[in-house]
């Protein structure tokens, strides 16, 4: 699958987590998100079981992030009601899978709940992004974040 090519939420939910991180590796930073941005969970099990998890984490947990990039930070959508929690720090560094760079979306500072978590997020399409979750320094799960307001996406957001 090639970068801007019909990488989609859909078929990335069809990927092992090599054919992820692999698609990482070869995906640049892009543009920092901006406004809301739909989350889906990737349990990179086989479409079924992926899109199974994806909908009841969605449903139950996590809908997604809001990037503010006035303040570079964001906070998650959480609970049934999409309530707006768990804040991190939003800036440009080195990948921890590969060191190229990335957006960094990081909760060591701004969470005491979430506070071992770092995402890493690099634009796969205009618009969607494809995000790994780092509990310390291991690597636990990937996500992607489908975001209609960003810069690259086209229809772009302006502030109000």
């Amino acid at each position: 699958m090639t970068r801007g090519k019909g990488a989609d939420v859909d078929q990335l939910m069809t990927l092992s987590r090599p054919d992820l991180d692999e698609l990482f590796r070869m995906s640049p930073a892009g543009e920092i998100p901006v406004g809301d941005a739909r989350g889906t969970v990737l349990a990179a099990r086989g479409a079924a079981v992926s899109t199974m998890a994806a909908r009841v984490v969605r449903l139950i947990v996590w809908k997604g992030k809001v990037f503010d990039a006035e303040r570079g930070e964001l906070r998650n959508r959480v609970t049934p009601f999409g309530v707006r929690a768990i804040r991190a720090k939003v800036y440009r560094d080195p990948s921890r899978l590969d060191d190229g760079e990335c957006t960094v979306l990081d909760y060591s500072r701004t969470s005491v709940l979430a506070h071992w978590i770092r995402d890493e997020i690099r634009e796969i399409k205009p618009g969607v992004y494809l995000g790994i979750v780092y509990w310390g320094r291991r690597k636990v799960l990937n996500f992607a974040l489908s975001c209609p307001g960003s810069p690259t996406s086209g229809s772009a957001r302006h502030a109000s």
